[in-house]
């Protein structure tokens, strides 16, 4: 009679966190005016906002004329905003579930954001934060892939045994780039027709999905 062993696809799950973990569109929209007056961006108004969800980050730096200097002035403003607004950004419902079945099933969690980490831990609170190893934040807008490897080494594991989960284009080719599989949540910035394009390894809908797909059952031989 055979016996079904569930065993983990993989040892570690690397998070992005705005539009992943954590809903920061609906306040981001909120400050956007501010944003594009401050940092000499074209009008945004709530129409335009939403048809950028559906372009390539480059597009999106086409579309608003942003240089790649401006860049990271926008990142730094947008990072001190949130922390100051903290209460006014929340986990997706099924989250909070999501972290604890991946603990309780001994997979390393790390959090890769462009966010701060202060910010981060806020609003994952101290008993979520807990089931994390490492957080990496503050990483750059397009230069997660080498990130990501600093975290796969302090881990002591894998590429190939590593699934990045972010809710961007970026997310799904700076996993590529580094070797990782790449998962992809329909529920944050890009919409999910933009995402599917990109052929992630997984494309989720329900935050449950996430910790469903790193186990697989392995039958093996047992005697009577």
């Amino acid at each position: 009679m055979g016996e079904i062993h569930v065993a983990n696809r993989y040892d570690l799950v690397i998070f992005d966190f705005d539009g992943t973990l954590a809903d920061s569109l609906t306040w981001f929209r909120g400050e956007l005016g501010d944003l594009a007056d401050k940092h000499g961006l074209p009008p945004i108004c709530e129409a335009r906002a939403e048809a950028l969800r559906g372009l390539t980050p480059k597009a999106i730096m086409d579309e608003l004329d942003i240089p790649a200097w401006k860049i990271p002035f926008i990142a730094a403003d947008v990072r001190a905003r949130a922390a100051e607004n903290i209460d006014k950004i929340h986990l997706f419902d099924g989250v909070r579930d999501l972290i604890e079945n991946l603990s309780a099933q001994n997979v390393e969690l790390a959090v890769v954001s462009s966010n701060g980490e202060t910010a981060v831990k806020a609003v994952l609170g101290d008993a979520l934060t807990r089931h994390f190893s490492q957080f990496a934040c503050g990483a750059a807008l397009f230069g997660k892939a080498p990130v990501f490897r600093k975290v796969i080494k302090r881990a002591g594991t894998t590429p190939q045994r590593t699934l990045c989960v972010g809710d961007e284009i970026r997310d799904i080719e700076a996993a590529r780039e580094a070797g990782c599989a790449a998962g992809a949540v329909d529920w944050g910035f890009a919409t999910p027709a933009v995402l599917d394009a990109q052929k992630p390894d997984f494309l989720f809908t329900r935050a449950r999905e996430i910790s469903d797909s790193l186990s697989h059952k392995q039958a093996t031989a047992s005697s009577l």
